[in-house]
């Protein structure tokens, strides 16, 4: 079996890896894995922004009041502190690095406004800024001799003391990692990567639900190793989904309209042609969007409506095309002219807010092992993400694990003796069929049981449909030559059971988890 040795391994190719392995590069050798093309992300797919404090009168203050907020209570505040004070730096960085964001005509930034937002701070490349943000740094990347990129890797399991026969469980003390078995998509073999640090960088799990802005790769993977790894998980009961996802329906993943566009004016309808968000919030239109998204999903249930709509028709023509070209022509593309016509859209699953708990350095229960990016639970985002944030708590973390790990990189040695992946036994799937509908009966219990409105006895027949799907793959995986499909069900499965499990455990609606039968909280919070 091929072997590899690396001082830095980073797994996913978004803003938080990239950004981390540049930071890494200067004090070893860095590979970085991802499973499809390297540009492949959730960061090439942000639309929006990137939040940050630049101007006044906007402040450090008003930002961590918002944050908080729209965290619903379950923010560290502590965390948030860091992120916000950090973020002008992080972003001069990103802009060192040959990241361009619009400006106005008189040369300063063109801050736009978002939900949950007191002001204008969200830095912007038209509506495509994760796709220039990944241009950028990728450019970067080519150009260092230290960072290699292993595309079509696909990471499967964490290498810890469990590999040399040690057992471990999740009160084990001192679970270390050791890199990871990864399979080459292209020759079908697993090869061992050891590594003396890991960052886990895998982004969401958006596809475990039948309708998601996030590209197919987000499948849970990192989430779901570290799991199987015995390390700690936090938080996945907060699920964000966007608002306002074009309706088409079969389409994957949804194209998003930016929450950029109802701060520039945009105006969400029910289809009778009425403005309804004033019902539910004194934000109207730029509530959070846990508020917005619960709202729509509340309309089109009582009215009986598959979708609702968001207009555009006042806006400035000019304006509009300048700052969203790509939401412009999309619309175009399906005879839809904003201008004169609404927009159909719906909510989709879009953030995972939390994840692989992590401490302020990046740092997870698991030694020599860090997580960045949507795949970490920071303590940032709480119980609902305000919009913007994310790409910030990247670029922030990645920094500060990057710092962490360079510091005591020399005194990890490589782990000697890690056997090869042992496949004896198995064979190839008898039919794909079996994968593909039980992934199919995934992303049904998923979005009807446990999508933006909950109740204990949705959770109960979920948690229920599911223990049957995971016993079904689990003996097919047992039975299985090495299968990247059946690996990523296999993973959405056991990221599907962690958001049930803790969605179970939350007896409150708060934020993005709203339970029928735990309402009250999130009745006060709408009339504060």
């Amino acid at each position: 079996m091929q072997q590899k040795e690396v001082d830095f391994l980073v797994i996913g190719s978004g803003i938080a890896g990239i950004s981390y392995a540049l930071k890494v590069a200067s004090y070893g050798k860095v590979l970085m894995l991802t499973k499809a093309d390297e540009d492949e992300s959730n960061t090439k797919y942000a639309q929006g922004g990137i939040a940050a404090v630049m101007y006044e009168p906007d402040s450090f203050y008003k930002h961590i009041e918002d944050t908080l907020i729209c965290g619903d209570g379950e923010c560290d505040e502590n965390i948030v502190k860091i992120v916000v004070e950090e973020s002008k730096e992080r972003i001069n960085e990103l802009i060192s690095w040959g990241t361009h964001f619009d400006k106005t005509e008189s040369g300063v930034y063109d801050l736009a406004k978002e939900g949950g937002h007191s002001e204008h701070r969200v830095l912007h490349h038209k509506d495509n800024t994760g796709f220039e943000i990944e241009r950028a740094l990728l450019a970067q990347v080519h150009a260092h001799p230290n960072i290699e990129i292993q595309s079509h890797y696909f990471a499967m399991e964490l290498i810890t003391q469990h590999h040399k026969g040690v057992w471990v469980n999740s009160q084990t003390p001192g679970v270390e990692c050791y890199g990871v078995y990864a399979l080459n998509l292209k020759t079908q073999k697993v090869e061992v990567v050891l590594a003396k640090t890991t960052l886990m960088a895998s982004g969401g799990c958006g596809n475990i639900y039948e309708s998601t802005t996030n590209p197919v790769i987000a499948t849970g993977d990192g989430v779901a190793m570290v799991y199987r790894a015995k390390g700690k998980i936090k938080d996945m009961e907060f699920i964000q989904f966007h608002p306002t996802a074009l309706y088409q329906p079969g389409k994957h993943p949804s194209f998003l309209v930016s929450e950029a566009v109802r701060g520039f004016g945009a105006v969400l309808r029910n289809q009778s042609g009425d403005a309804f968000m004033e019902k539910y919030d004194h934000r109207k239109d730029l509530a959070p969007r846990d508020i917005v998204a619960r709202a729509i999903d509340n309309e089109m249930k009582t009215r009986g409506d598959d979708f609702v709509y968001l207009d555009c028709t006042a806006l400035n023509n000019d304006e509009f095309i300048n700052h969203f070209p790509n939401i412009y022509n999309k619309c175009l593309s399906l005879n839809i002219n904003l201008f004169e016509s609404y927009i159909p859209v719906v909510p989709a699953a879009h953030y995972m807010c939390g994840g692989i708990q992590v401490d302020e350095y990046g740092r997870s229960s698991i030694q020599n092992l860090y997580a960045v990016g949507e795949c970490s639970r920071t303590g940032l985002h709480g119980a609902n993400r305000l919009a913007s944030n994310s790409l910030l708590e990247a670029l922030v973390f990645a920094h500060r694990a990057a710092v962490h790990a360079s510091g005591r990189i020399n005194s990890i040695v490589f782990m000697q003796g890690i056997p090869s992946w042992n496949d004896e036994g198995t064979a190839s799937p008898e039919e794909m069929i079996l994968i593909t509908q039980s992934l199919k009966e995934l992303q049904a219990i998923m979005s009807n049981y446990v999508g933006i409105v909950r109740s204990n006895l949705r959770l109960k027949r979920a948690f229920d449909r599911l223990l049957i799907l995971h016993m079904e793959i689990e003996d097919l995986h047992e039975r299985t030559t090495v299968n990247k499909a059946l690996y990523e069900l296999r993973n959405m499965i056991k990221v599907g059971y962690i958001i049930i499990k803790h969605a179970m455990q939350r007896k409150e609606s708060k934020g993005l988890h709203y339970n029928l039968d735990h309402f009250n909280h999130q009745v006060r919070r709408k009339t504060e």
